[in-house]
């Protein structure tokens, strides 16, 4: 018997499928106690459920078949306390109101008992709806008492009640040598089985109540109402402690199927901490992630090298990780599996950050159906959106998804609310950017700040386009894996004049000739089109996807123009009715405006891809170019590096990006969007290049990636500045001797040797907080500057000068909390203290002025006619604005009539001015197309001006929150902030909250009459498909899905406000003193 019980024991805590059936443990343990006609019936039941369980094994079809990733979870639910124990009471009266069955109650209870407990279970998966379900039919009762239980063939009750549970019909099992002896019975439940089960499961381990068990044994007389008594008792303690070991603690409201997903995630959670190599059933994660997958985005099975990396022994360590593949390979699953093992199984946040806040948006909308089926939240940081620090969640976990920028504040109020240990696991996508400019250095900032302050956070960055990884794992302290998988396979050409080149690195010149294009040009079409682009794209389109990348804006509409007036009618006829529905569906989204290149070029299936796209247009052309009703776009670089968007064939123009000649790092994105994954079997990349870029080229392609450099010092201001004043303001290092060690540790510190050539570290570090202090963004102690320590023929320090310390002033704090670039921030606060004297309030103009940010209006050429008709347009009140900031109305004349100038004027105020009368223009009007032609600006260039001014509002905003001369200005931002991230009638504010919903679709919706955030996540995707047009069915889920989680959101917000105040302050008088008086 104590072999069957090590056996059964061993199952459960290696291999789940391995266990027996339960009829076959229940047959066992009631063999003790039958009559011999009742064990033949035993037997049989036996081999009936053996018979069952081989069928079920051969039955089930697993969606991926790795053998490492045994399903030890199943479908089970938790048992509901009071309904279970109910049955017990039901099911002992029962058979003590039969005198004909009292004699042998005893004996069947244990058996009957076991059947109910099936019974419980099945019912309660039923329920669930989606999951295994087993059906109990009752058959005939016999004379004994005995209910016969059939188990459908393909059900197997092992599979779905708790492993807690099963260990206690394991001590059932070994107790029941002793069932016929009252002496002996009660001392196995209180003393062998509570025993059995804290061995076997020293994470649940509960203290079971035993004086029920003593107190009980005085009032009962009999020795078969003692064994069942303390079986009922010993039941009822077991699940009770086990359902407060593994059940949370819901509300009402939560569903069946949440209790479900609650159990398979501790499960998941107890079992990967744990040294088991059984993980679960996928990579540690509940079953439901598996079928997620599948539903929504239809992945089955992971490649090899996906699952090679996910059981990596550095990724189940949690050890820092850098990983880098060809575009395409499916390097963001990995990360999201990853994420998901972070929020579910180890109950920690997770950071995500992304280059671009479309690909913020578009990886939000995917990933929200997530979070509503997993109980997560997806939290929005871009723009203006995010809230800092972020919301502190008691039960449920948050995936925040962020770019660069904001991804920095949001470290940085972690850090300040000693909460960067809640962060488990930071995601960086496209890690090569560390290397790019002031972003870079932000990011850079970022890593460094998270391995500073934070031990146990991992860090998992990805890209694939790495070439000097060495450094890059030296600060990330990070294991480094790779591989040269592509789901496609990429075939690369170059073409001179009307012949094409295969790339070969093994030929002599480096690449081997392939064709001579087969297409008979005119002497007209040579001069339209001398690059050959129609004999190019016309061997694709129709029937499959074209991508062509263009120097410039200018040139993708040229092109497309181009490429449409030389196609045969003939491409008119392909998908023509949904082509129309796209020209009807732009229009519809900007208010009856349709830009006049698209509607030429969208009826031959053609259309540009920019910047100067408005954010409605490029989301509507993307959808219909996924959906195969346009085959060709004319695009820049920047589609390379954002959504992802494959095509059968990428033509590049010219090695060209505006008038910079092709980096590697580009070429390889760029040409890494051919093939498409489950359509194109291969991919083809052609470069078209003139006689004179040829050896540039050969150049360009046989050399390796560009190296990362640090960025760190490069961008003074929004660098190591920057870095030196938040690493003072949060007390990360204080002093020049913390300060200087930081900096050993950053990415720069690692690459010090090969970056400074003329300047030691010290120096640096000693340079920038003299000019911080200079800045009166800092404060030092005195000794400081009577040693002289920060003149600048300081060359090292002593041992006393490393322990110089500083503090941050409070317009440091200021600055670094708004995360202002330090260029500006005493332009900033300088307007903002000359704007108290006299701010306008007639008119937005005026707050509209301060947060037009500083970067933009360096980078304007105003037109000055334009300029001036504005100018003139303006109310008394309005006027005065300009004049309160330093421009004049007879100034903007004199230019506008080309007159020379004496009085000297500052260039930015009168360009800052400008772009405020555009943003101003835009609040009055809300219509993107007409401002544009009012200021005779690009689209795009205005609504990313609209943008840049939001997040910049938000930035003003949390600068003076942190200074109380400008408390007047506080609640004039949150207003002003909100206006300029919607730019929208107020009505469909609530509606663009919403993920996804951009203007136009937000007018769609509350027009159909759903008219808040509250209609929206109730709504029926199949209704709102029927009632929205050109709304496609997963757009529908992902905005239902998006609703849901933002109002689960709110609703837990103000749950957790309410619980904040009605809970007793931890200072509250009576506990402080009777803490002291224990003390």
């Amino acid at each position: 018997m104590d072999e069957g019980c090590s056996r059964i024991r061993r199952r459960v805590s290696v291999r789940k499928r391995n266990r027996r059936s339960l009829e076959s443990v229940f047959a066992a343990l009631t063999a003790a106690v039958l009559k011999p006609g009742d064990e033949e019936k035993e037997d049989e039941d036996e081999e009936t459920v053996a018979g069952s369980r081989r069928r079920k094994t051969m039955d089930v079809q697993p969606v991926e078949n790795i053998d490492s990733e045994e399903d030890m979870f199943g479908d089970y639910d938790s048992f509901a306390e009071n309904s279970f124990l109910a049955q017990v009471d039901d099911l002992e009266q029962k058979y003590l109101q039969l005198p004909e069955h009292r004699k042998h109650a005893t004996d069947h209870a244990t058996e009957d008992l076991c059947s109910e407990s099936i019974k419980h279970n099945t019912l309660s998966i039923t329920a669930v709806g989606d999951y295994t379900e087993l059906k109990i039919d009752e058959h005939t009762k016999n004379q004994s008492g005995h209910e016969d239980v059939s188990i459908d063939p393909e059900a197997d009750v092992l599979y779905d009640i708790p492993s807690s549970q099963v260990l206690f019909f394991e001590n059932l099992y070994s107790s029941s040598n002793d069932l016929g002896d009252p002496s002996t019975e009660e001392r196995d439940w209180n003393s062998s089985s509570h025993k059995t089960v804290n061995e076997e499961l020293p994470i649940n381990n509960v203290e079971q109540p035993q004086q029920t068990d003593e107190s009980s044994s005085k009032v009962r007389t009999s020795s078969d109402a003692n064994r069942r008594k303390s079986l009922k008792d010993h039941l009822k303690n077991t699940m009770t402690g086990n359902a407060k070991a593994q059940t949370p603690v819901f509300s009402r409201t939560k569903q069946l199927k949440e209790t479900l997903l609650s159990e398979e995630i501790n499960v998941a959670k107890k079992t990967i901490e744990s040294s088991l190599d059984d993980l679960g059933p996928f990579y540690s994660l509940p079953s439901k992630v598996r079928d997620l997958y599948v539903q929504f985005k239809g992945i089955e099975k992971l490649y090899e090298w996906q699952h090679a990396c996910l059981t990596l022994n550095s990724v189940q360590e949690r050890k820092n990780l850098i990983y880098s593949l060809p575009t395409s390979g499916g390097k963001t699953l990995v990360a999201e599996i990853l994420m998901l093992q972070e929020l579910l199984c180890r109950r920690k946040d997770v950071l995500m950050i992304l280059p671009y806040v479309a690909i913020v948006q578009e990886k939000i909308s995917g990933l929200s159906s997530f979070g509503v089926e997993l109980g997560f939240f997806v939290e929005e940081y871009a723009g203006s959106k995010g809230k800092f620090p972020p919301i502190k969640r008691r039960e449920k976990k948050s995936l925040y998804i962020a770019t660069i920028e904001k991804g920095h504040s949001l470290v940085n109020s972690l850090i300040e609310t000693e909460r960067i240990n809640s962060l488990g696991l930071v995601v960086v996508d496209e890690l090569h950017m560390i290397g790019e400019g002031s972003r870079g250095a932000i990011l850079e900032m970022t890593l460094a700040k998270i391995l500073y302050t934070s031990k146990t956070t991992q860090i998992i960055g990805m890209s694939a386009t790495l070439n000097n990884v060495e450094d890059l794992q030296e600060f990330l302290q990070a294991e480094y894996y790779t591989s040269q998988f592509r789901p496609v396979e990429l075939k690369e050409y170059l073409k001179i004049k009307d012949t094409i080149y295969e790339v070969d690195s093994k030929a002599e010149n480096g690449m081997t000739f392939s064709r001579l294009l087969n297409y008979k040009y005119s002497d007209t079409l040579k001069k339209m089109d001398p690059d050959h682009l129609i004999a190019l794209v016309t061997e694709v389109i129709p029937n499959y996807s074209c991508l062509v990348f263009c120097p410039t804006k200018k040139n993708c509409e040229n092109v497309a123009e181009m490429i449409c007036k030389i196609l045969s009618k003939e491409y008119l006829k392909h998908k023509e009715k949904e082509k129309h529905e796209v020209i009807k569906n732009l229009k519809n989204i900007s208010n009856g405006n349709l830009c006049p290149v698209l509607k030429h070029t969208i009826p031959f299936g053609v259309a540009y891809h920019h910047g100067g796209l408005t954010g409605d247009e490029r989301k509507l052309l993307e959808e219909a170019y996924s959906a195969g009703v346009l085959c060709l776009f004319t695009c820049t670089s920047t589609l390379a590096a954002g959504v992802n968007l494959p095509a059968r064939r990428v033509i590049l123009r010219a090695p060209y990006v505006a008038k910079e000649f092709l980096k590697k790092n580009q070429y390889k994105q760029m040409i890494g969007r051919a093939g498409r994954a489950g359509i194109d079997s291969t991919g083809e990349s052609i470069l078209i290049l003139q006689e004179k870029d040829k050896q540039q080229v050969l150049e360009l392609i046989s050399r390796p990636l560009e190296n990362c450099y640090s960025q760190l010092v490069q961008e003074f201001t929004k660098g190591i500045q920057t870095l030196f004043l938040s690493l003072i303001g949060l007390k990360i290092a204080t002093n020049l001797g913390d300060i200087y060690h930081f900096m050993s540790g950053t990415f720069f510190g690692v690459q010090q040797k090969i970056l400074l050539k003329e300047r030691s570290l010290w120096e640096i570090t000693v340079e920038s907080l003299r000019y911080l202090t200079e800045k009166g963004l800092l404060q030092n102690d005195t000794i400081l500057t009577e040693k002289g320590l920060l003149q600048k023929d300081t060359i090292h320090g002593s041992e006393e000068e490393f322990q110089y310390s500083f503090h941050i002033t409070k317009l440091g704090r200021a600055s670094f909390k708004g995360a202002i670039d330090l260029a500006y921030c005493d332009s900033l606060y300088r307007d903002l203290k000359k704007g108290l004297e006299g701010l306008v309030l007639e008119s937005l103009l005026h707050l509209i002025y301060l947060t037009t940010p500083y970067d933009m209006a360096s980078q304007c050429h105003p037109d000055w006619m334009i300029y001036f008709r504005q100018f003139s347009q303006l109310s008394p009140a309005e006027q005065n604005v300009a004049v309160l900031v330093g421009v004049s109305e007879n100034f903007i004349g004199k230019k506008a009539s080309g007159q020379a100038i004496r009085k000297k004027v500052d260039k930015n105020i009168v360009n800052r001015l400008y772009l405020s009368f555009v943003l101003y223009t835009l609040l009055k009007e809300t219509n993107i197309w007409s401002v544009s032609e009012k200021f005779n600006m690009p689209r795009g260039y205005i609504q990313n001006l609209l943008s840049g001014a939001a997040a910049f509002s938000s930035c003003v905003l949390h600068f003076c929150e942190e200074l109380e001369e400008f408390w007047v200005y506080r609640a004039l931002l949150v207003e002003l902030t909100k206006k300029l991230t919607y730019c929208v009638k107020a009505e469909l504010i609530p509606l663009m909250e919403v993920t996804g919903v951009l203007e136009g679709r937000a007018r769609q919706l509350y027009n159909a009459g759903y008219k808040s955030l509250m209609h929206l996540a109730n709504a029926n995707p199949e209704v709102l498909i029927k009632t929205i047009d050109h709304l496609s069915r997963r757009q529908a889920k992902q905005i239902v899905s998006s609703a849901k989680l933002l109002l689960h959101e709110k609703a837990e917000a103000l749950q957790e406000e309410v619980e904040e105040l009605l809970r007793l302050p931890s200072d509250f008088p009576g506990i402080v003193a009777s803490s002291v008086e224990k003390a």
